[in-house]
């Protein structure tokens, strides 16, 4: 799918949310073209999907990686393609939400896959090395 259509898509889900969750998101949400690899990926398998911003000098945003959506989910028909980035969408502004409240449950969660992510490496890594 087009990036141009996948903005589209991006703008009418921005819509379902509650003007509410929009509080002091200054620099709104941003589709990039780029497909943005997690440092702690191993063989290119591990691609970030969305982030939220807070900074002094940039304010509070959201970022929405196009080419991470098409290297994992393009291969999706476009209402599950959707639905992926609905999920995403939401995690993003779930972090923006809990960052106003001055909570960080959402931080921890993902540092909890990324915890299983590493020890799910190691262990391949280990087998792998036994096989050769």
């Amino acid at each position: 799918m087009p990036i141009e259509e996948v903005q589209d898509m991006l703008d009418e889900l921005a819509d379902e949310l509650p003007q509410a969750f929009y509080q002091e998101l200054n620099g709104g949400i941003l589709l990039l073209p780029e497909r943005k690899a997690s440092e702690e990926a191993l063989n290119d398998d591990l691609f970030i999907l969305g982030e939220y911003h807070h900074s002094h000098s940039m304010g509070r945003y959201i970022t929405i990686y196009y080419g991470s959506f098409q290297e994992i989910f393009g291969h999706l028909p476009d209402a599950e393609l959707k639905i992926e980035l609905r999920k995403t969408l939401r995690h993003e502004f779930t972090h923006h939400l809990e960052s106003l409240a001055g909570e960080k449950d959402l931080e921890i969660e993902d540092e909890r896959q990324l915890a299983r992510y590493r020890y799910r490496a190691r262990l391949r890594k280990l087998r792998d090395s036994r096989e050769k």
